[in-house]
Protein backbone atom coordinates (compact mmCIF):
# COMPACT_ATOMS: atom_id res chain seq x y z
CA UNK A 1 0.00 0.00 0.00
CA UNK A 2 1.39 3.37 -0.98
CA UNK A 3 1.58 6.19 1.54
CA UNK A 4 0.99 8.76 -1.19
CA UNK A 5 -2.09 9.02 -3.42
CA UNK A 6 -1.29 7.53 -6.79
CA UNK A 7 -3.28 6.25 -9.72
CA UNK A 8 -4.35 2.67 -9.16
CA UNK A 9 -5.57 0.10 -11.62
CA UNK A 10 -8.53 -2.26 -11.80
CA UNK A 11 -9.21 -5.07 -14.25
CA UNK A 12 -11.35 -3.94 -17.16
CA UNK A 13 -13.14 -5.88 -19.91
CA UNK A 14 -10.89 -7.18 -22.66
CA UNK A 15 -7.90 -7.83 -20.43
CA UNK A 16 -7.04 -4.14 -20.07
CA UNK A 17 -6.76 -2.13 -16.87
CA UNK A 18 -8.91 0.77 -15.78
CA UNK A 19 -6.92 3.59 -14.21
CA UNK A 20 -8.48 5.35 -11.25
CA UNK A 21 -9.19 8.95 -12.20
CA UNK A 22 -10.38 12.16 -10.60
CA UNK A 23 -13.68 12.49 -12.45
CA UNK A 24 -16.71 13.33 -10.33
CA UNK A 25 -19.63 13.45 -12.76
CA UNK A 26 -19.83 9.82 -13.82
CA UNK A 27 -22.70 7.35 -14.07
CA UNK A 28 -21.28 5.03 -11.34
CA UNK A 29 -20.94 7.97 -8.94
CA UNK A 30 -24.52 9.01 -9.68
CA UNK A 31 -25.71 5.48 -8.87
CA UNK A 32 -23.75 5.55 -5.61
CA UNK A 33 -25.33 8.90 -4.67
CA UNK A 34 -28.80 7.51 -5.40
CA UNK A 35 -28.01 4.52 -3.18
CA UNK A 36 -26.94 6.91 -0.41
CA UNK A 37 -30.21 8.82 -0.77
CA UNK A 38 -32.05 5.54 -0.29
CA UNK A 39 -30.77 5.21 3.29
CA UNK A 40 -32.81 8.06 4.85
CA UNK A 41 -35.74 7.12 2.61
CA UNK A 42 -35.71 3.58 3.98
CA UNK A 43 -35.49 4.84 7.58
CA UNK A 44 -38.43 7.19 7.01
CA UNK A 45 -40.57 4.48 5.43
CA UNK A 46 -39.68 1.84 8.00
CA UNK A 47 -39.62 3.80 11.26
CA UNK A 48 -41.92 6.78 10.66
CA UNK A 49 -44.55 5.81 8.09
CA UNK A 50 -44.32 2.06 8.85
CA UNK A 51 -44.78 1.34 5.12
CA UNK A 52 -43.03 -2.01 5.33
CA UNK A 53 -43.77 -3.16 1.78
CA UNK A 54 -42.31 -0.03 0.20
CA UNK A 55 -39.41 -0.17 2.66
CA UNK A 56 -38.68 -3.73 1.50
CA UNK A 57 -38.54 -2.54 -2.11
CA UNK A 58 -36.21 0.37 -1.28
CA UNK A 59 -33.97 -1.87 0.79
CA UNK A 60 -33.88 -4.59 -1.86
CA UNK A 61 -32.97 -2.14 -4.63
CA UNK A 62 -30.33 -0.42 -2.55
CA UNK A 63 -28.82 -3.66 -1.33
CA UNK A 64 -28.83 -5.81 -4.45
CA UNK A 65 -27.55 -2.94 -6.62
CA UNK A 66 -24.33 -2.97 -4.58
CA UNK A 67 -22.37 -4.42 -7.48
CA UNK A 68 -23.93 -2.28 -10.23
CA UNK A 69 -21.89 0.89 -9.78
CA UNK A 70 -18.60 -1.01 -9.65
CA UNK A 71 -19.47 -3.12 -12.69
CA UNK A 72 -20.46 -0.06 -14.73
CA UNK A 73 -17.35 1.82 -13.60
CA UNK A 74 -15.09 -0.96 -14.88
CA UNK A 75 -17.17 -1.54 -18.00
CA UNK A 76 -17.15 2.12 -19.03
CA UNK A 77 -13.67 2.74 -17.60
CA UNK A 78 -15.09 5.36 -15.22
CA UNK A 79 -13.36 4.17 -12.05
CA UNK A 80 -12.72 7.21 -9.86
CA UNK A 81 -11.33 8.01 -6.44
CA UNK A 82 -14.70 9.47 -5.44
CA UNK A 83 -16.40 6.26 -6.49
CA UNK A 84 -13.96 4.20 -4.43
CA UNK A 85 -15.08 6.22 -1.40
CA UNK A 86 -18.81 6.38 -2.16
CA UNK A 87 -19.32 2.67 -2.83
CA UNK A 88 -18.11 1.32 0.54
CA UNK A 89 -19.69 4.31 2.29
CA UNK A 90 -23.09 3.43 0.83
CA UNK A 91 -22.61 -0.21 1.82
CA UNK A 92 -21.75 0.63 5.42
CA UNK A 93 -24.57 3.15 5.78
CA UNK A 94 -27.10 0.63 4.47
CA UNK A 95 -25.84 -2.01 6.88
CA UNK A 96 -25.68 0.27 9.92
CA UNK A 97 -28.98 2.04 9.24
CA UNK A 98 -30.78 -1.23 8.60
CA UNK A 99 -29.33 -2.87 11.70
CA UNK A 100 -30.36 -0.01 13.97
CA UNK A 101 -33.84 0.18 12.44
CA UNK A 102 -34.32 -3.60 12.61
CA UNK A 103 -33.16 -3.66 16.22
CA UNK A 104 -35.55 -0.85 17.13
CA UNK A 105 -38.47 -2.83 15.71
CA UNK A 106 -37.15 -6.20 16.93
CA UNK A 107 -36.68 -7.72 13.48
CA UNK A 108 -33.19 -8.83 14.56
CA UNK A 109 -31.92 -9.40 18.12
CA UNK A 110 -29.58 -6.84 19.62
CA UNK A 111 -26.84 -9.47 19.92
CA UNK A 112 -26.62 -9.73 16.13
CA UNK A 113 -26.42 -5.96 15.82
CA UNK A 114 -23.77 -5.78 18.54
CA UNK A 115 -21.63 -8.38 16.73
CA UNK A 116 -21.64 -6.35 13.52
CA UNK A 117 -21.07 -3.04 15.28
CA UNK A 118 -18.13 -4.52 17.19
CA UNK A 119 -16.52 -5.44 13.87
CA UNK A 120 -17.00 -1.87 12.63
CA UNK A 121 -15.35 -0.50 15.78
CA UNK A 122 -12.43 -2.88 15.27
CA UNK A 123 -11.99 -1.68 11.71
CA UNK A 124 -12.25 1.98 12.75
CA UNK A 125 -9.49 1.42 15.29
CA UNK A 126 -7.28 -0.17 12.63
CA UNK A 127 -7.91 2.71 10.23
CA UNK A 128 -6.98 5.18 12.97
CA UNK A 129 -3.66 3.41 13.52
CA UNK A 130 -2.96 3.36 9.78
CA UNK A 131 -3.63 7.09 9.48
CA UNK A 132 -1.15 7.79 12.28
CA UNK A 133 1.51 6.18 10.10
CA UNK A 134 0.43 8.01 6.94
CA UNK A 135 -1.52 5.20 5.30
CA UNK A 136 -4.99 5.36 3.85
CA UNK A 137 -7.66 2.65 4.18
CA UNK A 138 -6.70 -0.79 2.84
CA UNK A 139 -8.20 -1.89 -0.48
CA UNK A 140 -11.54 -3.69 -0.27
CA UNK A 141 -11.05 -7.46 -0.23
CA UNK A 142 -13.34 -9.84 -2.07
CA UNK A 143 -14.18 -11.55 1.24
CA UNK A 144 -15.46 -8.23 2.56
CA UNK A 145 -17.44 -7.57 -0.61
CA UNK A 146 -18.97 -11.05 -0.40
CA UNK A 147 -19.92 -10.49 3.25
CA UNK A 148 -21.48 -7.12 2.40
CA UNK A 149 -23.47 -8.65 -0.46
CA UNK A 150 -24.79 -11.44 1.78
CA UNK A 151 -25.85 -8.99 4.50
CA UNK A 152 -27.51 -6.59 2.08
CA UNK A 153 -29.33 -9.53 0.47
CA UNK A 154 -30.39 -10.88 3.88
CA UNK A 155 -31.99 -7.69 5.21
CA UNK A 156 -34.93 -7.36 2.79
CA UNK A 157 -35.64 -11.10 3.18
CA UNK A 158 -35.69 -10.76 6.97
CA UNK A 159 -37.98 -7.76 6.67
CA UNK A 160 -40.26 -9.78 4.39
CA UNK A 161 -40.37 -12.52 7.03
CA UNK A 162 -41.39 -9.98 9.67
CA UNK A 163 -43.94 -8.15 7.50
CA UNK A 164 -45.60 -11.17 5.87
CA UNK A 165 -46.51 -13.92 8.38
CA UNK A 166 -47.40 -16.31 5.56
CA UNK A 167 -43.83 -16.17 4.25
CA UNK A 168 -42.16 -16.06 7.67
CA UNK A 169 -40.97 -19.68 7.75
CA UNK A 170 -39.29 -19.79 4.34
CA UNK A 171 -38.15 -16.17 4.24
CA UNK A 172 -36.85 -16.35 7.80
CA UNK A 173 -34.78 -19.45 7.06
CA UNK A 174 -33.29 -17.93 3.91
CA UNK A 175 -32.74 -14.53 5.49
CA UNK A 176 -31.01 -15.83 8.59
CA UNK A 177 -28.90 -18.23 6.54
CA UNK A 178 -27.61 -15.29 4.49
CA UNK A 179 -27.26 -13.10 7.57
CA UNK A 180 -25.18 -15.55 9.60
CA UNK A 181 -22.88 -16.34 6.69
CA UNK A 182 -22.53 -12.63 6.08
CA UNK A 183 -21.66 -12.02 9.74
CA UNK A 184 -18.98 -14.73 9.73
CA UNK A 185 -17.38 -13.47 6.52
CA UNK A 186 -17.65 -9.87 7.79
CA UNK A 187 -15.48 -10.81 10.76
CA UNK A 188 -13.10 -12.83 8.58
CA UNK A 189 -12.61 -9.80 6.35
CA UNK A 190 -12.14 -7.60 9.42
CA UNK A 191 -9.45 -9.92 10.75
CA UNK A 192 -7.70 -9.81 7.36
CA UNK A 193 -7.72 -5.99 7.42
CA UNK A 194 -6.26 -5.97 10.95
CA UNK A 195 -3.47 -8.38 9.93
CA UNK A 196 -2.70 -6.23 6.89
CA UNK A 197 -2.64 -3.08 9.02
CA UNK A 198 -0.35 -4.67 11.61
CA UNK A 199 2.11 -5.73 8.89
CA UNK A 200 2.21 -2.21 7.49
CA UNK A 201 2.79 -0.72 10.93
CA UNK A 202 5.58 -3.19 11.72
CA UNK A 203 7.23 -2.46 8.39
CA UNK A 204 7.05 1.29 9.01
CA UNK A 205 8.49 0.92 12.51
CA UNK A 206 11.34 -1.20 11.13
CA UNK A 207 12.13 1.45 8.49
CA UNK A 208 12.11 4.21 11.11
CA UNK A 209 14.35 2.18 13.41
CA UNK A 210 16.75 1.54 10.54
CA UNK A 211 16.82 5.21 9.61
CA UNK A 212 17.53 6.22 13.21
CA UNK A 213 20.34 3.69 13.64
Amino acid sequence: MSRRPAPSEHPAPGGTTAVVGDRVLTLPNLISLVRLAGVPLFLYLFLVVRADVVAIVVLAIGGTSDWVDGWIARRLQQVSRLGELLDPLADRLYILATLLAFTAREVVPWQFTAALLARELLLLGSLGVLRRYGYGPPPVHYVGKTATFLLLAAFPVLLLAAAAPGAATVAGAIGWGLAWWGLVLYWVAGAMYVVQASRLVRAMRARRAGAAA
